[in-house]
């Protein structure tokens, strides 16, 4: 769902993988790190200090049995090495606390895990921290009752969010269990999360579904991939593309149609939960994705006619697994893009035209006690046209966006579809005469530029723990459209 000039071939950095349409979808860098901490070592504070090199904090969020007042908990990137979070069935362990233990391998098919104690990390001490009242001494073992969430994981490429139903038996490989999905609300209780976090450019894997792509991103560290001489922002990812479309039949040979341009975003993740509200419910939750977004884009010719449903045609599919860190607890996002140019006309109108825009963009849902889950969505875009023609009397418009797909834990929850486009039309007659080959054209032609923004939020949504949604709920039709430039028919 989101609004992309020919440029020099390049080679891919360490972190960034070109994929054919027939390879295997790429686990981000990024998410495939270890997840563990050293157990046994004490909570610390709000605003504590950083634990010292061989150690590691046991953060409990803060909402127990004996009904604690929730806290604020901080969102942000989760580090490389994430740990996993657990929450039991009694005592202080129903408070999610980061564990030494991991997800050592999941079957999504039986829903059956494997659960170990993470190995220490290389470099780090070995002699564990003494035991504080607020957290166990010895490491704790998967139990009937406990939630686990997990960074991505062998087997749970999108992470991991279970309940354990029951433990089947201990081998050299840890504790074999049978889990059924869980829910946030289990973990996060009366605590309250707010936080938007961008998501790495170079964490994308990309599947290149036209030749003619080109991928461009920055960060910092002076650290660039894409064509000599691009320039891309910190944070943003650009993509490049250009390819023909059918020309209309009896066109002129001058008047090949097709389509280049560039998309450049800088997307982030937005999340929040407001703590137990009724029933044990969240008070409120929202998850979406919003961003800044510049694009331009060139089309000429004379295109094919379409009938019904414009053609759209899909050029990069993007797919990333950020996590973020929420207090304790690994909250892991599946965030999809595929980038598309469309186009319809009438077959009869040849142009020339070129636009250039700019703004930002927000798509989610949001849930509310007494509301259940509402559609959000915004877009504030502007355009200017950089070259703008048309001849003969006709339509025709294109698009050049990308539909994107946010949810947690492989769970599909927000389906949104950007779509700046550009829409040119004539009017007026067209003569000519078999005595003569001079074709005359009169009347008025005009360029808009617009955006449109739809999508769906889904009944995955629940994964917060809120009421099912009983159907998928639209998130609205966003339409806004301006002129861009006008004139008369040449002859």
């Amino acid at each position: 769902m989101l609004p992309f000039f020919t440029t020099p071939h390049f080679t891919p950095g360490p972190t960034l993988r070109r994929r054919t349409r027939h390879r295997r979808a790429l686990l981000p860098a990024f998410a495939v790190t270890a997840l563990f901490l050293a157990a046994g070592c004490s909570s610390s504070p709000p605003h504590a200090a950083p634990p010292a090199a061989g150690q590691s904090q046991d953060v409990r969020a803060t909402e127990g049995p004996t009904g604690d007042t929730g806290h604020s908990l901080t969102v942000a990137a989760a580090p490389a090495a994430t740990a996993t979070a657990t929450a039991g069935t009694s005592g202080t362990d129903r408070r999610a606390h980061k564990t030494a233990l991991t997800v050592s391998s999941y079957d999504s098919r039986t829903r059956r895990a494997v659960i170990s104690k993470a190995p220490a990390r290389s470099g780090t001490s070995q002699t564990p921290a003494p035991p504080s009242p607020t957290s166990s001494a010895a490491p704790h073992r998967a139990a009937v009752g406990d939630v686990i969430a997990s960074a991505p994981a062998p087997g749970a490429p999108h992470g991991l969010l279970a309940k354990v139903t029951k433990v089947i038996g201990e081998s050299d490989r840890g504790t074999e269990v049978q889990t059924e999905p869980a829910a946030l609300n289990s973990l996060l209780g009366a605590d309250t999360a707010k936080g938007t976090v961008p998501v790495d450019p170079s964490s994308f894997a990309v599947d290149k579904l036209l030749p003619d792509v080109k991928v461009s991103w920055s960060k910092a560290g002076d650290v660039h991939v894409g064509p000599k001489g691009a320039t891309v922002p910190l944070g943003s990812l650009r993509l490049d593309v250009g390819a023909k479309v059918q020309t209309a039949e009896g066109a002129p040979a001058s008047a090949g149609a097709s389509v280049s341009g560039f998309v450049q975003v800088a997307p982030q993740v937005d999340f929040s939960y407001g703590g137990t509200g009724t029933d044990a419910t969240p008070g409120s939750a929202y998850l979406g994705v919003s961003g800044d977004w510049t694009s331009g884009w060139a089309v000429k010719g004379r295109a094919a006619a379409t009938t019904g449903t414009p053609l759209r045609i899909p050029f990069a599919k993007l797919h990333a697994d950020p996590v973020l860190q929420v207090g304790p607890v690994p909250v892991v996002v599946n965030l999809d893009l595929t980038c598309y140019f469309q186009i319809s006309a009438d077959g009869h109108v040849t142009v020339d035209v070129e636009q250039s825009l700019k703004g930002d963009f927000k798509a989610g849902g949001t849930f509310g006690v007494g509301k259940g889950w509402t559609p959000v969505s915004s877009s504030d875009m502007k355009s200017t046209p950089v070259r703008a023609s048309l001849t003969t009397a006709g339509s025709v418009q294109t698009a050049l966006g990308a539909e994107a797909t946010v949810g947690l834990y492989g769970t599909v929850g927000v389906t949104a579809d950007l779509a700046p486009y550009l829409r040119g039309e004539a009017a007026g007659t067209v003569t000519a005469s078999s005595d003569t080959p001079d074709v005359k054209a009169e009347g008025t032609w005009a360029v808009y530029g617009g955006v449109d923004l739809s999508g769906t939020l889904r009944i995955q949504l629940s994964i917060f723990g809120t009421p099912v949604l009983q159907r998928s709920v639209p998130l609205g039709s966003l339409h806004r459209e301006w002129k861009l430039a006008g004139g008369s028919l040449s002859s």
